[in-house]
């Protein structure tokens, strides 16, 4: 009993780590929850199938999907159009956000423009890349840049400006020159911030898919969902959902095992 005591005050102790299997635990149980309610509305006939498909049939469609070929044909094309307009726009935002975050002069320049931007709706500029770009992968990725971009230069300005002050100056009392404390100081300190800015906007990267891919695509977890919804097939449309749910949940998990693997001190 003092046992049990003692592990429901942990639960409700603000930062205090826990037992991996208590957390695995919690952790599929909030899933067993909610399989179990979609379960209960869809078999039970709750909610009509043409709204809410069951489990069933949503694995059914990727079955037949998978079989002959269509659905590893659509995640490969999302793939391919996230991942480069992730890469392009955190090889940018990167570097600059670091020099818009440590030099007033480069903030001073660029952050109105910044946080006008960032503010736009990216759907409102679809028309206009296809205007711009035209019809294809370019057009595609040029959405999922715009929707990232301009965030991730805040967030990444943000973790620069968070450096202590006390860092910067022990590295010029040791010598050091402005080159090298962007460098070997303002870089490093920032590492974990960065990490952690490029697996949240790797997030948002995901959900501006299905913008992206909703006008003039001809491939896609976006477009089958778009050629699903003519056809009132509600289980392809939730496949997509729960394929790029899936997607986005590996990469999330890839960026928090790099932060552990390049930034372990930070922990």
């Amino acid at each position: 009993m003092a046992t049990q005591k003692s592990w429901v005050q942990r639960c409700l102790t603000p930062k205090v780590d826990l037992p991996g299997r208590l957390v695995l635990g919690a952790s599929s149980l909030c899933w067993l929850l909610v399989l179990g309610l979609w379960a209960i509305l869809s078999y039970g006939g709750v909610v009509p199938s043409m709204f809410l498909p069951t489990p069933g049939d949503v694995i059914a469609a990727g079955v037949r999907l998978a079989g002959d070929g269509t659905l590893s044909k659509h995640v490969l094309a999302s793939l391919e159009v996230v991942l480069i307009g992730f890469v392009v726009s955190s090889l940018v935002s990167v570097p600059l956000g670091l020099l818009m975050g440590s030099f007033r002069i480069v903030q001073a320049f660029l952050e109105p423009l910044v946080n006008f931007i960032r503010y736009l709706p990216v759907t409102s500029f679809v028309p206009l890349f296809i205007l711009w770009i035209g019809i294809g992968l370019e057009q595609r990725v040029a959405v999922i840049i715009f929707g990232v971009f301009f965030q991730q230069l805040v967030m990444v300005a943000d973790v620069s400006k968070g450096v202590s002050r006390d860092l910067l100056n022990a590295s010029y009392t040791l010598g050091a020159s402005r080159r090298d404390v962007v460098l070997h100081v303002l870089g490093p300190a920032s590492l974990p911030g960065i990490l952690d800015t490029l697996r949240v906007t790797m997030g948002w990267a995901w959900t501006y898919l299905v913008v992206a891919e909703l006008v003039a695509a001809s491939s896609g977890l976006g477009y089958i969902s778009l050629k699903a919804m003519r056809g009132f097939q509600v289980d392809v449309i939730f496949l997509a959902i729960a394929i790029i749910g899936l997607l986005g949940l590996i990469t999330d998990q890839l960026f928090r095992l790099l932060r552990l693997r390049i930034a372990a001190w930070a922990q």
